[in-house]
């Protein structure tokens, strides 16, 4: 047997606890098939010896919006702006160059960074004039928008109801402030969407290529085809020409929003209930793009103060969510969630519930441990994307129904103590869990949300080291605190298990898909896990990404 390729002379960290390290590994066909002596006298196509650099499982970020993040990379952006007034100036200069009856589409607002204000309408209105402006804030839950996109959306007067699971912000007389949360933001992308596929299948190549310079070799995208976190009913085939081209440069494992499913017409002795067209359910595709679990939002965000808590939040009277009693709100009734979320689950599809305050976590786990009991656990895992606000008996019932959670470190630099200001000191040690969750035995992904946050894992791992925030605070409570090795399985085998793919990725076990990243140095000793450098990224044993003598990139 002749091997494709063989890494040599490298401290390869395989994440197998029966084999946890190596100094060779070798690949054919795209898969790990030896490490050490099982390879030893074996001949190879290509040797590459790496100088004793670390080897270790290619990254996956659990959550995440590729397209979304693509978009911000090839359109208009405010990020970097640091007053309202070259906010302003930024948007005047791209308004400018906005073909009549177009609209002005931007990302990067973040009014964290602004003071906790949000611009105010009349200054908008003088720097977009007559052209129509959604500028999407960066949790994704807001947006901000102009006079001329209000009217075009039959949104401006006064007494105009808010739409269903939104609210247009208003001014005491009843006219719009210009901000718009959670779903009310679905009437104005209408008129803009949908985005061609051309343009998505360029956001999708630029925003993977970011993902190999930084060794993600799989993702999952966390809503697709609808709703106010997708970009086209279409959306999927973006991601397909693009594995066709060879311009998908990570594994995608896609999550349709629940907005797109329908009834669907099998036999009655199928007992179905809504999905996607032909049957296709959670786990249908290849080991470059699959369907994964279907995508609900419960509830909305800690930033805006609008995710659903028990108990009202420190600072809600100065919040966009302040109209809400403090308490934040769920984005349809419950009742209608729990409907529409069982439907989804007796055809096939596992739920990754976007639950953000504990009263959203409530909610999940009272309708997952429900249509388990009465439907059984498909082979994909339920979710709880975030599950930011965990009080401490709600641990064990996550554990015991099998429910994965992905809660992001990137949020503790930026957001960290703005949102310990919002839930007060108690509140605060129950949120972004980390090491309790692990001591509870729950499946916890390492996750970004980019573009709502940093990307970066090697970032995201040594914030959830450290928990520090911008002040320098320590986010939650200091016990939350991971190992570097536990930093480091959150984005390899416990991502592997909360996405169902543990049997193929996740470790360098022989026989797994040999998706690795090569580091300038050992994650489990370096001191700061920022100063490690991805030194080349391999999918299926390719290179996407090096900066080293002797591996192309």
């Amino acid at each position: 047997m002749i091997l494709d390729l063989v890494l040599r002379n490298a401290n390869v960290l395989t994440m197998d606890p029966a084999r946890p390290t190596a100094s060779s590994l070798g690949i054919l066909h795209g898969r790990v098939v030896g490490l050490a002596e099982d390879i030893e006298g074996l001949n190879a196509r290509e040797v590459i010896d790496l100088g004793g650099r670390t080897v270790v499982p290619g990254f996956i970020d659990a959550h995440c919006h590729t397209s979304w993040f693509g978009l911000g990379l090839i359109e208009p952006s405010v990020e970097g702006c640091t007053g309202f007034g070259e906010l302003f100036q930024r948007l005047r200069i791209e308004a400018s160059t906005v073909p009549a009856g177009e609209w002005l589409v931007a990302s990067g607002f973040n009014h964290r960074l602004f003071g906790g204000r949000f611009p105010d309408l009349a200054g908008l209105d003088a720097a977009t004039g007559e052209v129509p402006l959604f500028l999407r804030h960066n949790s994704g839950h807001f947006a901000v928008v102009n006079s001329a996109a209000l009217r075009r959306a039959g949104l401006f007067e006064p007494g105009t109801p808010n739409p269903a699971g939104g609210t247009v912000v208003r001014e005491s007389d009843g006219y719009p402030t210009g901000v718009i949360e959670e779903t009310a933001q679905e009437s104005f992308q209408a008129l803009f969407q949908p985005r061609p596929l051309a343009r998505l299948q360029e956001a999708v190549q630029k925003a993977t290529a970011v993902y190999a310079t930084q060794g993600i070799t799989s993702f999952t995208d966390a809503g697709i085809g609808g709703g106010w976190i997708g970009q086209s009913s279409v959306e999927l085939a973006a991601f397909q020409h693009a594995a066709a081209d060879g311009t998908l440069f990570a594994r995608a494992q896609l999550m349709p929003v629940l907005d797109v499913f329908h009834r669907l017409s099998g036999h009655p002795a199928d007992g179905l209930g809504t999905g996607l067209d032909l049957g296709m359910h959670s786990g249908f595709g290849s080991e470059m793009l699959s369907l994964g679990p279907v995508k609900v939002f419960l509830d909305g965000s800690l930033l805006g103060e609008t995710a659903a808590v028990s108990e009202p939040y420190c600072s809600h009277a100065s919040s966009p969510g302040a109209a809400h009693g403090g308490l934040g709100y769920f984005q349809s009734e419950p009742e209608e969630l729990r409907a529409a979320i069982e439907d989804a689950y007796r055809s096939g599809w596992a739920v990754a519930a976007h639950a953000i305050g504990d009263r959203a976590v409530d909610l999940a786990l009272d309708i997952f441990e429900d249509v388990q009991a009465r439907h059984g656990r498909h082979t994909l895992p339920n979710r709880i994307e975030h599950a930011s606000v965990t009080r401490p008996e709600q641990l064990p019932r996550l554990a015991h129904a099998g429910i994965a959670v992905t809660p992001q470190a990137s949020f503790f630099k930026e957001g960290g103590d703005g949102m310990m200001s919002s839930l007060g000191p108690e509140r605060s040690a129950w949120a972004y869990r980390a090491a309790s969750f692990l001591r509870a035995g729950v499946t916890v992904a390492g996750s970004s949300d980019r573009p709502v946050a940093d990307g970066d894992v090697l970032r995201g791992m040594q914030a959830f080291v450290d928990r520090r925030t911008a002040s320098g605070a320590v986010f939650g409570h200091p016990s939350e605190r991971l190992s570097r090795q536990q930093a480091l399985e959150l984005y390899t085998t416990s991502a592997a298990a909360a996405t169902g793919t543990a049997n193929i990725k996740g470790s360098l076990t022989p026989g797994k898909l040999a998706d690795i990243v090569v580091l300038s140095g050992n994650p489990l000793d370096a001191p700061d896990l920022n100063d490690l450098g991805i030194e080349a990224t391999m999918l299926g044993g390719a290179v996407t990404h090096s900066v080293m003598e002797g591996i192309p990139a």
